[in-house]
């Protein structure tokens, strides 16, 4: 092995990583644009505190990052080889079982929180195992325990060096969102919400202060010229008490009166939360249908666009890809096989879900066309496994719930093994008829052309077509039809009694 890896823990967790100093608690504009200068010029803990706050206290803003993280989790991912070379399958195995470490949801989960914060670290640790250099855990970092320094630089904050030291190479797994292109302090989406966050934050708090005096009179207090300061000072306690209490003794020199207010609506507080959950949904899923259905939305259009909009979840997937495989892939094969040739690339199954039913019909009209598919093909497609020699099989069903309807031609050509005189006079006959209906069925379908013809409009159509019905000669085809029932009826008749009579009955 050309190099060997760095066992020890590096970011060893200090006891000052439990602390908090709430930089939210009373946020005004100036805190805000306080603590994201600060930021800027590399002190990025309070940032970082205030943005792990908002995902904690806003319902809103946390479940639309957890649904973008875990739109990710829920796919199902697999190991691809460089290519097909013997060596590429080698070194892609030995991936495939370094990705059996312990905690590998928890470490995507990990990584995935610099969607909201720009970046996110998680240190590898590693181990041997039969003379094969693994990952034992992959521990996620605090992430107010980075700075940068004015290179842009990444640095770890320890207790020995404050100013922090540069990570080592192939020991820390750094996973950097760009919202926009920068610096990873400004990349994170909740940088760009965290104006709305406090907005929202402003409109919650009046919203509970409106709720709380809504409905209430105010209450004046009126005293007359000639009142000591003693009873305006009583007057004053009295005014302040009797909100709570609905009582309060004043002298006969003093007044209290009280004023309804305007009973206003709440709607400016909701539209103001309303706007802000819009915009927060619109920067983290690309779209707000599923989120927020409102009066010009609806559930199916909410479905329609899916959870997490298709490209945002795309490139999360091939940013997460390329992080694993240039902070733990790039590692671990130099460290089993000497050099970095053939990685491997973790690959996500991001595509949506075909429409099956649309791919049938697609199949089915270029078949119908004329077009030659290959039957492997189609198995493949629909992943319907091809049936072995002497697999029983379903067969097809018949169009028409299994019903076959025959042309009076392919009646014919039909012979029981048996031959039937009575069932062959009848057939002839039913053959006579058909023959002698052809005349008077033909002058009806003239008569009908001509009346679809003359006709200017469905309504003057439909009404000559009432009038067709009534007036149409019927009477040869009432006739025809009598008399074959009739004439079945008889040889039916008959070939019961002369079979009752060869059995002796």
């Amino acid at each position: 092995m050309a190099q060997k890896p760095e066992m020890n823990r590096i970011a060893v967790v200090s006891v000052r990583d439990r602390f908090y100093s709430y930089p939210t608690s009373g946020l005004t504009p100036e805190k805000l644009a306080r603590i994201l200068r600060q930021a800027d010029d590399g002190d990025i803990a309070l940032q970082m505190e205030a943005f792990a706050e908002m995902e904690e206290k806003d319902l809103k803003l946390g479940s639309l990052l957890q649904t973008r993280k875990n739109a990710v989790l829920g796919l199902d991912w697999e190991i691809l080889p460089a290519d097909e070379s013997e060596e590429a399958k080698r070194r892609a195995e030995l991936v495939k079982k370094a990705m059996e470490f312990e905690g590998l949801e928890d470490t995507l989960l990990d990584l995935l929180d610099a969607i909201g914060k720009g970046f996110s670290v998680c240190e590898i640790e590693w181990m041997y195992d039969q003379g094969m250099v693994l990952p034992k855990r992959i521990p996620w970092v605090d992430t107010r325990r980075f700075t940068f320094d004015l290179e842009g630089n990444m640095r770890l904050i320890t207790d020995d060096n404050p100013s922090g030291i540069l990570l080592p190479t192939n020991k820390f797994m750094i996973h950097r969102y760009k919202a926009r292109s920068g610096s990873s302090v400004r990349g994170g989406l909740l940088r760009s919400c965290a104006w709305m966050y406090m907005f929202k934050n402003y409109s919650v708090k009046d919203w509970m202060t409106f709720l709380e005096i809504f409905g209430m009179p105010i209450r004046v207090g009126k005293y007359k010229p000639g009142a000591t300061e003693h009873d305006r000072e009583v007057l004053e306690r009295a005014v302040q008490a009797i909100g709570s209490d609905a009582a309060a003794v004043i002298s006969e020199s003093t007044l209290i009166e009280f004023i309804q207010t305007a009973q206003k609506s709440s709607d400016p507080f909701r539209d103001m939360i309303a706007l802000a959950n819009a915009e927060m949904a619109q920067a983290i899923l690309g779209q707000t249908l599923t989120s927020d259905v409102g009066s010009s939305g609806s559930r199916a259009l909410g479905q329609t666009h899916g959870e997490v909009r298709q490209d945002l979840l795309e490139a999360d997937c091939k940013a997460l890809a390329e992080t694993f495989r240039r902070y733990l892939f790039k590692p671990l094969i130099l460290f089993n096989f000497g050099d970095t040739r053939l990685l491997p690339w973790l690959k996500f199954h991001y595509e949506p879900p075909e429409d099956l039913k649309a791919q049938q019909e697609l199949y089915k009209g270029l078949q119908e066309m004329g077009l030659k598919i290959p039957e492997n093909h189609v198995y493949e497609k629909f992943g319907i496994p091809k049936p072995k020699d002497g697999e029983p099989i379903l067969a097809p069903m018949q169009q028409g719930g299994g019903v076959t309807t025959l042309s009076f031609s392919e009646r014919d050509s039909i012979r029981s093994p048996k031959a039937n005189p009575a069932q062959e006079k009848i057939d002839q006959f039913i053959r006579h008829a058909a023959y002698a209906s052809q005349v008077p069925i033909r002058e009806m379908v003239e008569n009908l052309k001509q009346v679809i013809a003359k006709s200017s409009s469905f309504e003057e159509l439909k009404e000559k077509l009432e009038g067709f019905i009534e007036a149409a000669p019927l009477e040869p085809l009432q006739e025809t039809l009598q008399q074959s029932i009739f004439a079945a009826s008889l040889f039916g008749r008959r070939a019961v009694l002369d079979e009752v009579a060869e059995d002796g009955l």
